[in-house]
């Protein structure tokens, strides 16, 4: 943080978005830990099935990633109501991505699934970390946004 303007360093260099990069995968990688943690938990001690189990996992890492990524990862000055309904717009369209990126390769191009599974979320990571860094997490103006740089919603 800059000591006179409150602001994340400006991550607009490569270095800067390199490291920003690197936060937001690593976070990504904390918030995939915990779901298969909530996930095991669920499923071996407390004998629910495994879509509930993984379905308050993915919820929960939800939360984690979405409170890392935006004090860690963008240092983010957007309020909360605006940050977390774009992030959950972003998530919602990396969800889509990764069904139509599993479906195609999977049923259609006959890829095995794990190795369609590592390009899907291949796809997704970069599809995220974009809508991220310029939208959920910008402080900047995009057009129709009542709220991009704090402002009123």
């Amino acid at each position: 943080m800059s000591a006179d303007s409150g602001q994340a360093p400006d991550d607009s260099t490569l270095v800067g978005r390199a490291t920003q990069f690197l936060k937001f995968v690593g976070v990504g990688a904390l918030a995939t830990i915990l779901q298969y943690c909530i996930l095991i938990g669920c499923v071996e001690l407390l004998h629910m099935q495994p879509v509930v189990g993984s379905s308050l996992g993915f919820g929960l890492s939800a939360l984690l990633n979405y409170y890392l990524n935006y004090r860690y990862t963008f240092g983010s000055s957007v309020p909360h109501r605006v940050a977390v309904m774009r992030f959950g717009l972003v998530s919602s369209a990396g969800l889509l991505l990764n069904a139509g990126a599993m479906s195609l390769l999977t049923a259609r191009e006959r890829v095995p699934y794990m190795l369609a599974q590592v390009f899907a979320t291949a796809l997704v990571l970069i599809w995220n970390y974009t809508g991220s860094a310029l939208w959920s997490f910008s402080a900047v103006n995009h057009p129709g946004d009542n709220a991009g740089n704090g402002g009123p919603v």
